[in-house]
């Protein structure tokens, strides 16, 4: 066997499995490798979508969080104004209350000074009238004087 004649039918082989190769596998591995490209750009732009959405969730998320922070606040506030204004209106109401509870003692004060005034005035013409027995010696009929008896209370 001449080598020269190996090497051409072996190069004819060759050039024959390369004819074959690109007319038929490599069509194939072609497609598939394209194939396989189109699905991981499609993963790197799902990848990329999925990043920029999960960016908004947390930006919408902090921007809820912020929105419930600040409306926590205002009802705070609102509560904390509502408070004062119910101490405020308790005050005044104990005020008021204690002014009237004051009123009305003293006016229940004057009453019975009142009353303590009329009844020593009472008291004193009794006196009066038992002290001029006691000078007289004589009796003196208390229905009988009761306009001197008023006189001398309301003198008193």
């Amino acid at each position: 066997m001449n080598i020269n004649l190996t090497l051409i039918g072996q190069s004819i082989t060759f050039l024959f499995f390369v004819w074959f190769c690109h007319a038929f596998v490599w069509k194939a591995i072609r497609s598939a490798m394209e194939e396989r490209e189109k699905q991981i750009a499609d993963g790197l732009d799902a990848a990329d979508r999925a990043g920029r959405d999960l960016e908004l969730a947390q930006e919408k998320a902090a921007k809820q969080l912020r929105e419930a922070k600040a409306e926590a606040a205002g009802i705070i506030d609102a509560a904390n104004k509502r408070a004062s204004q119910i101490v405020e209106e308790a005050k005044d109401t104990a005020r008021t209350e204690g002014d009237r509870l004051k009123a009305s003692a003293q006016a229940e004060v004057e009453q019975e000074v009142n009353r303590a005034k009329e009844a020593l005035r009472s008291q004193v013409a009794t006196l009066a009238f038992a002290g001029a027995e006691k000078i007289l010696e004589a009796s003196i009929d208390e229905s009988v004087h009761k306009d001197m008896v008023d006189k001398l209370a309301a003198g008193l």
